[in-house]
């Protein structure tokens, strides 16, 4: 039986700004948050968060079983085994990648790419190749076969670490090619330059002041329609 299962990793160790993903936007953690807007997708069967074995990420698994949300905890730095643990654990038939500093991440647009997905004959869909949605409206999906086939033919640390390298078909001359079928999922204009990620204390901010001037359950036009009237709130990125 078809199981779509959204898999979003977490950590608390990040470089650039340590703990974001349990930092406060609109009153909530980050990933409260995120999963609140995630969990509003009709086409997912399930939410798991992976994230890793050490002892750092025990705030994320309490975070989890307090909202009722599966975790599975894995390795650190091969975060591909990681997300094929989970998938597996989950019994997934497909896969949907997501990533917790997408706390704007939206129901719709990860409808829209599990349906691009089914409708393509796909191994591997998503936003991330050729973008046009707003930087921190990631979504990639694949089948649970062609993470399996990634996980046991991508070697080189890029590709573990980042996990859809190879099935993406990125930088192949240091990490191969695994000859997916692959689709673009893309938006009818460009607004690749808008920057709602949440990597460093600017993004924060920006999240902050931005879901304060947002009514619960937004979309992502409407922010950006909200934005527009305070264009520091876009986070204009160089293309």
């Amino acid at each position: 039986m078809s199981q779509i299962v959204a898999v979003i990793q977490a950590r608390m160790t990040s470089t650039r700004l340590p703990g974001k993903v349990l930092m406060d936007i609109a009153g909530k953690p980050a990933l409260e948050l995120m999963l609140s807007r995630v969990s509003k997708a009709k086409t997912l069967d399930r939410i798991v968060i992976a994230t890793t074995s050490n002892a750092t990420d025990d705030p994320v698994a309490d975070l989890c079983r307090r909202l009722g949300v599966g975790v599975f905890r894995g390795s650190e730095v091969d975060v591909l085994e990681r997300y094929l643990g989970a998938a597996l654990e989950a019994r997934a038939t497909t896969v949907v990648r997501l990533t917790a500093d997408c706390p704007f991440a939206d129901p719709a647009v990860i409808d829209g790419a599990v349906d691009f997905f089914r409708g393509g004959y796909w191994d591997y869909a998503g936003n991330a190749n050729r973008r046009t949605f707003p930087d921190g409206l990631d979504v990639e999906v694949f089948s649970a076969t062609a993470l399996g086939r990634a996980a046991r033919e991508a070697r080189h640390p890029f590709a573990r670490e980042h996990v859809t390298p190879y099935l993406r078909g990125i930088k192949t001359e240091m990490i191969g090619d695994g000859h997916f079928r692959r689709g673009d999922y893309m938006f009818v204009a460009d607004f690749a330059h808008v920057r709602w990620t949440l990597d460093r204390p600017d993004d924060l901010e920006r999240l902050r002041r931005l879901a304060s001037l947002l009514p619960e359950g937004f979309g992502w036009l409407e922010a950006l329609s909200v934005a527009t009237k305070f264009p520091d709130l876009l986070g204009v990125t160089s293309t």
